[in-house]
């Protein structure tokens, strides 16, 4: 006889789950590489970044469990607010970038990934979002064109700074020593 699966619930995140998030966050990149990730500073690294993210950014918890044994948050995701500017005759909108999205491999099964993002889109909804847009791997872009999301094209450009060479510096931001003569 099969033991039914424990209950899932999907709330909103706050600081109170700081942790829990961190610990997902580690679980993913463990997952993906297959090893564990020595790192003993990164939960006080996400916790900063946290502190730095949650006004703009919305996060949800997916959690097993009961009030009586405790709950085990097994999966995550979050959709940062993207507020337009406005302009003369038109207000600025609002979009949400998803993101981060995680559900423990030994729960991905049950439609957890799918009570997630349900979560991100009724919050759309709410926050009178435009549109919803995510940058998904490659494995996991099936799930999203499956829950209605489309390909935006080639409408996206993506510039990574470090691959530029410096600007030059002004003669005048130069000390006098460098100035040429």
């Amino acid at each position: 006889m099969r033991v039914a699966d424990p209950p899932v619930t999907i709330r909103v995140a706050d600081e109170r789950d700081v942790t829990a998030l961190a610990k997902l966050r580690r679980a993913w990149l463990e997952e993906r590489t297959g090893e564990p990730v020595d790192d003993p500073g990164f939960e006080a690294t996400f916790a900063q970044w946290w502190r730095v993210e949650q006004p703009r950014r919305t996060f949800w918890l997916a959690e097993v469990g009961s009030e009586r044994s405790g709950w085990t948050a097994v999966g995550s995701i979050n959709v940062v607010e993207i507020v337009h500017m406005p302009r003369p005759g038109a207000r600025g909108g609002r979009i949400g970038h998803v993101g981060n999205a995680f559900v423990l491999a030994s729960f991905a099964d049950r439609g957890l990934p799918g009570q997630l993002l349900a979560a991100v889109i009724e919050h759309s909804r709410v926050r009178r979002y435009r549109r919803l847009l995510l940058a998904p791997t490659a494995a996991s872009t099936p799930f999203y064109l499956r829950q209605g999301f489309v390909p935006a094209g080639n409408s996206l450009l993506v510039l990574d700074p470090s691959t530029l060479a410096p600007p030059p510096v002004p003669e005048q931001a130069r000390p006098p020593a460098e100035r040429p003569r």
